[in-house]
């Protein structure tokens, strides 16, 4: 029941629902076109390095006229697979000694090949050690806190010389909205606050700048196991 002081609700009109549907399937499309526009342009460049490399007796496009878009990158990680394969061999591990010798005596060359393998090692390489947990840090000052992941027990002279009297621990702070980037902080125990959240769940916090949290319905608990 209305009174004469209410204004009267008006229903939105077509404009606006035609906007606000075309606004949900933007939503809705935008990410699936993006991720398969990305996938099949890497697949393009793979096969755009990987097949001029490849004799063409093997090149299926030889027999059926049909250039196939993908067919580089199964090329490229059968080849991968297979000097990782011999790399992990005795001979394979004695030829890989003697070409990073060579490289050593390139003063150019030489940095430039330590910066790559760092790198490739701190991406791909697999490593028995991840972040433990996510946890919550005041910081850059008390009264402001940051997500963080929990990585190992300080150690060595940096737990030695540290001027505490408790135990510290490494924390990986990351930045928004990219992860990989972030700064290694050492708090001591007392100072971190583990989650009951995922490291997936964290990282996707931190990512959507605060507005994905793991439990949509109820952000005041965490997320249940799959």
């Amino acid at each position: 029941m209305t009174t004469p002081f209410e204004p009267e609700r008006r229903r939105p009109g077509l404009f606006s629902r035609l906007r606000a549907s075309f606004l949900t399937g933007i939503v809705v499309i935008a990410p699936v076109s993006l991720t398969i526009w990305l996938i099949w342009s890497i697949m393009g460049w793979i096969d755009g390095f990987v097949l001029p490399l490849v004799p063409s007796r093997f090149n299926p496009e030889q027999y059926i006229g049909i250039n196939l878009r993908g067919i580089g990158v199964i090329f490229f990680l059968v080849f991968t697979a297979f000097v990782g394969w011999v790399a992990k061999g005795l001979i394979g591990r004695s030829l890989i000694r003697f070409a990073e010798s060579l490289v050593e005596r390139m003063p150019v060359v030489r940095s430039i090949y330590s910066g790559v393998k760092q790198i490739a090692e701190t991406i791909f390489a697999q490593s028995e050690r991840n972040f433990e947990k996510a946890c919550l840090i005041q910081y850059p000052r008390k009264g402001i806190w940051a997500i963080g992941f929990i990585s190992t027990d300080a150690r060595g002279e940096v737990a030695d010389r540290a001027e505490t009297m408790g135990k510290l621990i490494s924390v990986f702070v990351p930045t928004t909205p990219n992860p990989t980037s972030g700064f290694l902080l050492f708090f001591p125990e007392e100072d971190v606050v583990e989650l009951d959240m995922s490291i997936e769940d964290a990282a996707k916090l931190v990512i959507s700048a605060g507005l994905v949290y793991p439990n949509a319905k109820d952000p005041t608990q965490p997320a249940k196991a799959a």
